[in-house]
């Protein structure tokens, strides 16, 4: 949801330097430097000028890292207080530095524009509002106070801007062609989101960051199963998962959003289950050709529930479960959950809660409780692990067991065409009479050694089958 900052401290005499500043460039006549921004379907020209770095504030609001800010709550809790703090605005340059996927690492290509910003300068301009807070630029100048630099070129959005405003102008730089860095997975959700909550339609977002409507109402759905996944891992403790732990799932959560519409429309029970069974094979960080084992065959042949421990059975079997919820207040019935779609749906919980217990790194929990959610997750893992490889060699086999069939269905489809060339070989005159005998002969003892095997072991053969055979019989009393 998008959120009214207050003006930073000392945000009028700031305002006043940049005032003066753009006063002066404009003075100085000349060709002026100016960046060019999108803004409500039209264009504005900002000023650039020189801005001391020890005066500008990182933007609270950016989406850069919007999803990267649930890493440390308790930080997280206190830049929501006051984002113009030295403590919060340190917590913002720690997570501009730091890996997108897990920012207890610090990211390579942080490093990487800091060596381009020491080798070559500032090419580009950032992007400030009057009050100095930066809009675009925010890694730049966190790279260039690394390197002791004292000012950074910046272009003054005009002061009419509203936070609103700031956020769609950060948004069309960002989603430009040229932008430099892109958003991670969970940023760009959110800022759809964002949008979303403004008011914009489908067509409107999915036009502005350049997706197909049907990728807009896809990625919506993925950020909501997210955001359910995290209240569902909340636990006494009070700690659950975060926002950041889902980067990296980007492929397999759209696969499972694939299959999910493909099935509900089907059998709503049976996706719900396979839905539960997928997120939590994603939390467990399977490989995503191992997620896509987890399919309706793997349903029907009850795979997991061969593999899971009694610590970890799929809930209560024996409970009964009502055959329909009322709706209170409006004297309607709606059918209860399956109870294959809850017990699908407590197990992923118990798993759900133990990763979140396992990856926390605050005071909330003893070590203890967080060796049982570890122990939780081993034990789920391993049972996961062995169903998904039976459900693997299951697939291999009837692969194999297809195999036969396919090729020759294929070489059909290669005689269909081979009848059509001949034709029009023979209409121009341009067959090669011996070749093609030559060619047939092979087809012959292709066709006998096929006869050979498939012979063997049926009994009852079928009619496809029993006319080879007596091609082949007939052809070899001759």
């Amino acid at each position: 949801m998008l959120r009214e900052f207050p003006p930073p401290p000392r945000a009028a005499e700031f305002s006043e330097l940049i005032k003066k500043k753009v006063e002066e460039v404009k003075a100085a006549g000349g060709t002026r430097e100016t960046v060019t921004v999108d803004w409500n379907e039209q264009q504005a020209h900002a000023e650039v000028i020189d801005l001391p770095l020890n005066g500008l504030y990182f933007n609270p609001g950016t989406h850069r890292i919007r999803a990267q800010r649930s890493h440390d709550s308790a930080r997280d809790e206190a830049l929501e207080k006051d984002p113009w703090s030295a403590e919060s605005q340190d917590y913002l340059k720690f997570l501009l530095q730091a890996s997108p996927a897990d920012p207890n690492l610090r990211d390579p290509e942080f490093d990487t524009l800091k060596d381009s910003l020491k080798q070559f300068g500032q090419n580009d301009p950032g992007l400030v509002t009057h009050h100095g807070i930066l809009v675009n630029g925010n890694t730049r100048a966190a790279a260039l106070r690394e390197l002791g630099v004292q000012s950074m070129r910046v272009g003054v959005l005009p002061e009419s801007f509203t936070w609103a405003d700031i956020n769609a102008v950060e948004l069309s730089l960002q989603l430009r062609k040229d932008h430099r860095r892109d958003y991670t997975f969970i940023n760009k959700l959110l800022a759809m989101e964002e949008q979303a909550a403004l008011g914009r339609t489908p067509e409107q977002i999915a036009k502005e960051f350049r997706i197909q409507v049907k990728t807009y109402h896809q990625e919506r759905w993925i950020l909501s199963t997210i955001k359910e996944l995290i209240d569902r891992s909340k636990s006494g403790g009070g700690v659950a998962l975060r926002l950041v732990d889902w980067e990296g799932a980007q492929e397999r959560l759209k696969e499972l959003h694939r299959l999910y519409v493909k099935l509900e429309t089907v059998d709503r029970d049976q996706a719900e289950v396979l839905k539960e069974w997928r997120l939590a094979a994603i939390l467990l960080d399977f490989s995503k050709t191992d997620v896509r084992h987890i399919d309706e065959e793997f349903l029907k042949e009850g795979h997991l529930g061969r593999t899971l421990p009694a610590t970890l059975a799929m809930g209560d079997s024996d409970a009964p479960q009502p055959d329909a919820v009322s709706i209170p207040g409006l004297g309607l019935t709606v059918p209860s959950t399956s109870s294959a779609v809850s017990e699908a749906r407590a197990l992923n919980d118990q798993i759900l809660r133990a990763s979140a217990a396992a990856r926390s790194a605050g005071p909330e929990l003893f070590d203890s409780d967080k060796a049982q959610g570890q122990a939780v997750l081993d034990e789920a893992r391993r049972a996961f692990d062995e169903a998904i490889d039976a459900a693997g060699r299951n697939a291999r086999l009837r692969k194999r067991k297809q195999l036969a069939p396919a090729r020759l269905a294929e070489a059909c489809a290669s005689i269909d065409q081979c009848v059509m060339d001949l034709v029009q070989a023979r209409t121009s005159r341009s067959l090669d009479e011996e070749v093609f005998d030559e060619a047939v002969l092979k087809l012959r003892g292709s066709l006998r050694k096929l006869a050979q095997q498939a012979g063997r072991g049926l009994p009852n053969p079928g009619d496809g089958v029993a006319w080879l055979l007596e091609a082949a019989a007939a052809e070899g009393s001759r």
